[in-house]
């Protein structure tokens, strides 16, 4: 797998596929490898272009340095710089999608179609109180307690409720990532980088066509933030998940799929009716 040097640091990606390019961009928490289960849907008439941000997966990390998303902005600018690609679409959930929507603000002739899952426009005083409780936990190096606060909260009730044994397969698996510094220091750098993010006053910006998928259910960036993005997103529309939570790819992993294909290989986004 390739890695790209950034400012002497190796960022992680991986490209697959070929047709109209689509770059998808993690949640805090995720990876390159998070996205596994839908490559074979995204390359089938796509070009995928996965990455790890830094301070995520196999990416370098920035140990003892404090930044903010910007510097993910620099990162994406870099890599479409060495794969000479000059528009893709964009699709983000979480951090991903604030990631997304600071390039599409910064670089609008380069993003084609944007796709914002589970994204806020801001950070707001709310959910900087939540990174502050990740990060205390973060340092007593427990992990158990540290999925207890981060996981759970990220589904719906019933969705958690449902998948409860997977769910705790899931808990066996992430517990001793959580348990490892290296990853929980990472962890910290990501989620103080995004306390400053406020794109509330540039979204007017972005001039691609833009979906917005909500969930009434997601707990940490609410349904009236996401609402707010389609106020000040011109050309923009908004979708609305009944009963999922904020891991809405997961949850709902068919419409996941159908609704970014659909919305980015759409050949026309306008119509006369």
């Amino acid at each position: 797998m390739p890695n790209l040097n950034f400012k002497g640091r190796n960022i992680f990606y991986d490209v697959q596929g070929e047709g109209k390019p689509i770059l998808i961009l993690n949640g805090i928490m995720m990876s390159t490898r998070s996205w596994e289960p839908f490559v074979k849907s995204f390359t089938h008439t796509n070009q995928l272009i996965r990455l790890d941000f830094i301070d995520q997966g196999q990416s370098d990390k920035l140990e003892n340095s404090e930044y903010t998303q910007s510097i993910q902005v620099d990162v994406i600018e870099c890599l479409l710089k060495e794969l000479r690609i000059p528009k893709v679409s964009i699709v983000g959930i979480s951090y991903g999608g604030e990631v997304g929507i600071l390039f599409a603000t910064k670089n609008p002739n380069m993003v084609d179609r944007l796709v914002l899952f589970n994204t806020t426009p801001y950070t707001s005083p709310w959910l900087a109180e939540i990174g502050h409780s990740w990060n205390r936990i973060g340092r007593t190096r427990d992990g158990q307690t540290y999925y207890q606060a981060a996981i759970p909260v990220i589904y719906s009730p019933s969705y958690y409720q449902s998948r409860l044994e997977w769910m705790k397969n899931r808990e066996k698996l992430l517990v001793p990532i959580f348990s490892n510094p290296t990853f929980l220091d990472a962890m910290e750098r990501l989620t103080n980088s995004a306390e400053s993010f406020d794109a509330r006053n540039v979204l007017d910006q972005i001039i691609a066509p833009t979906l917005i998928v909500a969930s009434d259910e997601d707990f940490l960036t609410p349904l009236a933030n996401q609402k707010e993005l389609k106020e000040k997103i011109k050309n923009s529309e908004l979708v609305i998940l009944p009963g999922v939570g904020h891991a809405s790819m997961y949850e709902r992993p068919l419409l996941f799929v159908t609704l970014v294909l659909g919305f980015i290989n759409a050949i026309e986004t306008s119509f006369q009716i």
